[in-house]
């Protein structure tokens, strides 16, 4: 069955459910996300029986590797939601994008047409393994462009040696932090698991994903709901996402 790793377990207790999602890649065949439409719908009716009731999508926007405009992920959008109600699923879908900041970022960002998350929020991403030359410039320009820069899965960059020092300097630079749920799980290492707990421990999580590229991730997430590292995450941090239902 399709749904059988969603059975709850009666010896475990879940914790809060999550109405809105803002992080996945679930419009077909355009970045390293769903591949067909066929599986966006699998996807996407595993996020409802999660208990989702609203999605906000993010496709890469990368300079060498996928190189989505606004207009590709709206048009992606519109027949994801058509074929969507078609099949009766009732999640609402929105889409915004997730930015790779690289030499692109600058000029997508002074030409002005960008997605970002309930109008305000802009997702993105850095190399893991390098931090950039000029990061702090590119979030200054966020900023200045008038929008909230979010930093999406911030326990998954490896240049992160000193994780109070340099997540203070980030907050205090105004950045936003959407940690993946499925850190805590180990699901991408034993380094993000222990910088995702920092995290956590030290109330500087304001939204949370499920960075869902497939059917593994959400089999993954649907354990994690009922682990303890996952409660805990509600004691020390205020978590936004259902802010945006």
């Amino acid at each position: 069955m399709i749904f059988s790793f969603f059975k709850k377990r009666k010896e475990q207790i879940r914790g809060p459910q999550l109405k809105v999602d803002l992080h996945s890649h679930l419009i077909p065949g355009i970045d390293d996300g769903s591949r067909n439409m066929e599986e966006s719908l699998s996807l996407l009716k595993e996020m409802e029986a999660l208990g989702y009731e609203k999605v906000i999508t993010t496709p890469h926007i990368m300079l060498d590797a996928y190189r989505n405009t606004p207009k590709i992920i709206r048009d992606g959008l519109y027949s994801l939601c058509e074929t969507a109600v078609k099949e009766g699923i009732s999640l609402e879908i929105e889409a915004a994008a997730e930015y790779y900041l690289d030499d692109g970022f600058e000029d997508l960002l002074k030409k002005g047409d960008i997605l970002t998350i309930d109008g305000k929020y802009l997702l993105f991403e850095t190399s893991y393994f390098a931090k950039p030359l000029q990061l702090e410039e590119m979030i200054f320009a966020i900023t200045s462009a008038g929008h909230i820069p979010l930093m999406a899965h911030p326990e998954r960059y490896r240049y992160i040696k000193d994780p109070k020092r340099e997540y203070e300097r980030f907050k205090e630079l105004g950045v936003l932090f959407q940690v993946n749920i499925n850190s805590f799980g180990g699901h991408y290492g034993r380094s993000a698991k222990h910088l995702a707990d920092f995290l956590s421990k030290n109330g500087m999580i304001d939204f949370l994903g499920s960075d869902t590229h497939g059917h593994k991730h959400l089999e993954t997430l649907s354990n994690l709901f009922f682990s303890e590292a996952y409660r805990e995450i509600f004691l020390h941090n205020t978590i936004r996402n259902d802010e945006l239902l």
